[in-house]
């Protein structure tokens, strides 16, 4: 099959499982209603109250948070080089995360911003960690090669971990509370966190798309693309921004959720090739399917105790990042 054909199909059944995973998402649960719902009020006020106002956000918010660890992750590997690069390799995740979990720990509320302090505030440690990480690297490497950036986002990314870990060490009757949030969950979440969340999404998205030729040509390293007239410096803090827009999004919405923009990106890639003008929207479109059959296998699978999507994703992605990696090593030591 050439490469055009197999796009092709790969958009046909990406859009599919999308349209199904959806169809699911909303139809199942404690409660199976049938989707006819959906336009049909007269029916069944309380079915149709149910899905408008619980599980219709609640699949939507899973698929932006999918969408956008996905197409974060296919960013920052095309970027990085590195096919074990995702949205927390640079420590953004974790300047998120800190800044939801201090917001826990200290007990902020903004009365403006109401039950958005929370949301607000993990991105605010997002977009400052992105900062003072591209900051420190530049200080270190002026040219910020790609090494000098991931081992910046290491590095930042184990001292934010470790200030976590110091105030789970220290709460007290928050504890519940931080653990759940880092464990990730899209439950009790409206439209006013997806039309919250929706802004980023798209600007994060359109700054990596806008930059998908430059991708491409980067993948030959960065000596290459500039003779092929591409403004290395400028694309890499564009994309970074990017990447750390929708991340910053992500975790703000829905607490800290590992392997989909590790595990999306690199299986598309493998089906598709590196040319990221099929590649990001391929990622973009799987990442949100994936999270929103996650989401569903969390809130049904002991129900009517719900689990956090963050370990359906663990459960799902590692033994498929485990699997891809041997037999990438396997194919490399061929």
């Amino acid at each position: 099959m050439n490469q055009n054909k197999k796009s092709i199909v790969a958009y046909i059944i990406s859009i599919a499982l999308l349209l199904v995973s959806i169809w699911l998402g909303i139809a199942v649960g404690s409660v199976n209603i049938p989707l006819s719902t959906l336009w049909n009020k007269e029916a069944d006020p309380t079915a149709y109250s149910i899905l408008w106002n619980i599980r219709m956000p609640r699949v939507v918010l899973a698929a932006l948070v999918g969408a956008s660890l996905a197409i974060a992750g296919a960013a920052f590997q095309g970027l990085l080089k590195n096919p074990l690069a995702d949205p927390y390799t640079l420590g953004i995740s974790s300047g998120a995360s800190v800044g939801a979990v201090a917001t826990i720990y200290f007990s902020f509320s903004l009365p403006m911003l109401g039950v958005f302090t929370l949301p607000i505030f993990s991105m605010i440690g997002a977009t400052v960690t992105m900062v003072i990480v591209m900051t420190f690297a530049r200080l270190v490497d002026k040219t910020m090669k790609m090494e000098t950036l991931i081992l910046t986002g290491v590095i930042f990314s184990s001292f934010l971990g470790s200030c976590i870990s110091l105030m789970i060490a220290l709460t007290g009757e928050q504890l519940r509370m931080i653990m759940g949030w880092l464990l990730g969950s899209v439950s009790m979440r409206g439209w006013p966190y997806v039309q919250m969340m929706l802004p980023f999404v798209i600007v994060g998205a359109l700054l990596i798309w806008l930059n998908r030729r430059e991708l491409n040509a980067m993948i030959y390293g960065e000596e290459r693309a500039k003779h092929l007239g591409v403004d290395v410096k400028r694309s890499k803090y564009v994309i970074l921004a990017g990447g750390s827009i929708l991340t910053g999004a992500a975790v703000a919405v829905s607490g800290t959720i590992g392997f989909v923009g590790l595990v999306v990106p690199h299986m598309v890639r493998m089906i598709v090739g590196a040319d990221h003008r099929l590649l990001l929207i391929l990622s973009f479109i799987n990442g949100a399917s994936l999270l929103i059959i996650c989401d569903l296998v969390a809130r049904t699978i002991i129900a009517p105790t719900e689990l956090p999507i963050g370990v359906i994703t663990a459960f799902i992605g590692a033994p498929i990042f485990a699997y891809i990696f041997y037999k990438q090593r396997r194919k490399g030591g061929a």
